[in-house]
């Protein structure tokens, strides 16, 4: 269920601002965004778990906060990695 380093690669390789990106708030946004699909598959047949639901919701608040980040800093940076990402549509 976790993020393998393979998956974790291939997003940094497509998202990294610079050269040297491992940690930028848009390849967190995009390796959050891999991990809340990851779980709401999980989730879709295994509708008790309500741990894993909560670790979810945890996810998405820290989604949200950093988008709010991203679009306060550079809208048209917000604006490209919600299209590519395709959420908030």
């Amino acid at each position: 269920m976790a993020l393998t380093q393979q998956l974790k690669q291939e997003i940094i390789g497509e998202y990294q601002v610079h050269e040297t990106d491992t940690g930028s708030a848009d390849l967190q946004v995009a390796m959050l965004t891999t991990r809340i699909n990851q779980l709401t598959e999980h989730l879709r047949s295994n509708k008790q778990d309500h741990s894993s639901r909560r670790g979810l919701l945890k996810m998405i608040g820290r989604r949200k906060r950093l988008l709010v980040y991203i679009q306060k800093k550079d809208y048209e940076r917000y604006q490209k990695l919600i299209a590519r990402l395709g959420i908030r549509r």
